[in-house]
């Protein structure tokens, strides 16, 4: 379920929107689309939204043409996790690379090591144990069946995230990770980007329909 608190200025806003409609049930749809806005806005309150119409975009165009550059890699799908976005949203976004739109999106957990008590900031390393994310860009491996079920090995293409296939760095999936948007930040990782076990599904689709191996992009 999600939590959310509405400005005065937006109560208002639908109470006019509610008196105005009455007579009408296409005033009253657009009034549903109203609350609806209000509400994922109220939500989304303690992040910069506009990181999705513009971090986004720059970091799809420039995997692009890194994955242009190498010739190597899957150059229809690749998975984009925004750190900078708190937890307890969506910040795995599946992107079609043909058309730079959303397919799909999901709760990414971050490592324990990477929380600074008394913030809301991040902290990243490559170092082995500090249980931390590590940046950077990642190409899915083989996968694997391991302590949570089928697994995808990651290899860190960035001197920032050089040695996740010695740290045992892996995508993955969890059942403490939950499917939907929540009020509260999510459990942590040792350093994995875990996801839901029902949204885990959904990547392995994308990963073994691809004919090269997929990128996955971590920024903050």
């Amino acid at each position: 379920m999600k939590y959310f608190q509405l400005t005065a200025a937006v109560f208002v806003s639908i109470l006019l929107l509610m008196q105005c409609s009455a007579s009408a049930s296409s005033d009253r749809s657009d009034m549903e689309e109203v609350m609806m806005q209000a509400a994922e806005d109220s939500l989304r309150s303690d992040f910069d939204s506009t990181r999705l119409t513009t971090m986004l975009p720059a970091q799809i165009k420039q995997l692009k043409s890194f994955i242009k550059q190498k010739g190597i890699y899957d150059n229809k799908v690749a998975f984009l996790i925004d750190m900078r976005i708190p937890s307890k949203y969506y910040r795995l976004f599946v992107v079609n690379l043909k058309n730079d739109s959303i397919m799909d999106r999901a709760l990414v957990a971050h490592g324990s090591g990477s929380e600074l008590e008394g913030t809301d900031s991040l902290q990243f390393s490559n170092t082995p144990n500090s249980y931390m994310t590590s940046l950077g860009t990642y190409k899915i491996g083989a996968a694997y069946i391991g302590n949570f079920g089928r697994s995808f090995k990651l290899h860190g293409l960035d001197p920032t995230n050089s040695k996740a296939l010695a740290r045992a760095v892996v995508l993955h999936r969890y059942s403490c990770v939950p499917d939907e948007e929540q009020a509260y930040p999510i459990c942590n990782s040792l350093g994995c980007p875990m996801v839901s076990e029902t949204f885990f599904p959904v990547l392995e689709k994308y990963i073994d329909a691809a004919a090269k191996p997929v990128l996955m992009e971590i920024y903050y």
